[in-house]
């Protein structure tokens, strides 16, 4: 089975594996979403069944919260937590300064409130999510439905005064629908090309009468780990100012592939 991943998906489990061997036993962990972040889920849970570890899980959308379940993970709510000691979530770019985009799989809103609740966040990623600059990614806003296309023109008005390449909005769809979030909002997507300055953009857009939140995350993030398709790993830790390699042996289990149909 492991030999049918293809060299991105490889990558993303080595960067999960990686992660989770930061987690402690007794740790409450906010649990990403997307793509990375299942892999994440599978490997935390492999630990638990392997090594008896008690973990606590806050999971950062439904989807999450249906494979943690799944897989015997303990899921509580972020209020019946009230604190976490670790959040490990993808991300959909990544910056020098571990700045980030995310909200690709539309659950910015819950991934942000959960991530800033935590002492810590670690961001796992393949390789091709890491740029120079913000931007190539479009940036999602999440905004209540009454009224978004006055909001969308809002946003559209602010961004001119902003130091972005290009200013295209639109509004997410799920077929002919709008796509709708776990907290029943809309998703409205900036196709900015480069953001100059994320920490003002983000302050600006949330400032917006109808913006719930924006998909940066600035100043959040205290740990990358990078994937590699041949098992490659790298820790960046931004706080530490430190950068080392390891490898991972890929050899995902059974336990891991015993649902992935």
């Amino acid at each position: 089975m492991s030999a049918d991943l293809s060299p991105i998906d490889k990558a993303k489990f080595v960067a999960a594996k990686r992660a989770v061997d930061f987690v402690e036993d007794g740790m409450k962990l906010g649990l990403g979403t997307g793509s990375t972040a299942a892999w994440m889920v599978r490997c935390l849970a492999e630990r638990i069944r392997e090594e008896g570890i008690r973990v606590q899980g806050v999971p950062t959308s439904t989807r999450t919260a249906e494979l943690a379940r799944q897989l015997g993970i303990p899921v509580v709510s972020l209020d019946d937590a009230k604190w976490l000691d670790l959040t490990i979530d993808g991300a959909d770019e990544f910056d020098p300064g571990l700045n980030l985009i995310k909200g690709g799989g539309a659950a910015l809103l819950q991934e942000k409130i959960v991530a800033t609740a935590s002492d810590q966040m670690i961001v796992i990623a393949d390789a091709a999510k890491e740029v120079t600059q913000l931007g190539a990614f479009p940036l999602p806003v999440e905004v209540i439905p009454f009224g978004w296309q006055t909001t969308k023109a809002l946003i559209e008005e602010t961004l001119v005064s902003m130091d972005v390449m290009n200013r295209d909005c639109t509004l997410r769809m799920n077929g002919e629908a709008p796509l709708v979030t776990d907290e029943a909002n809309y998703i409205i997507d900036l196709h900015l090309k480069r953001i100059g300055n994320p920490r003002q953009l983000a302050m600006v857009l949330n400032q917006i009468p109808g913006v719930v939140e924006n998909g940066l995350f600035i100043d959040i993030c205290d740990i990358v780990v990078i994937g590699h398709g041949d098992g490659r790993v790298t820790v960046r830790d931004i706080n530490a100012g430190t950068v080392s390699d390891d490898r991972v042996e890929f050899a995902p289990t059974d336990n891991i592939f015993a649902d992935l149909d």
